[in-house]
């Protein structure tokens, strides 16, 4: 049998939780500095991936 293909892109971006999958933010990546203090402290957290994509996130990460 083949060996199942991961998107590696993938498995560095999403955590497999209890709950569900966890994501980072977007928008954190760049250009800081024009940023207000207030919004990167927005950003800095992590948030929970919406049930009608856990399909898409399971076909890529093959069930960790």
């Amino acid at each position: 049998m083949p060996k199942a293909k991961i998107h590696s892109g993938a498995a560095k971006r999403f955590k497999k939780t209890a709950g569900g999958y966890k994501r980072k933010s977007a928008h954190k990546s760049h250009i800081l500095t024009k940023m207000t203090t207030k919004r990167k402290r927005q950003l800095r957290g992590t948030s929970m991936i919406h049930d009608s994509d856990k399909v898409l996130i399971d076909r890529m990460l093959r069930a960790r």
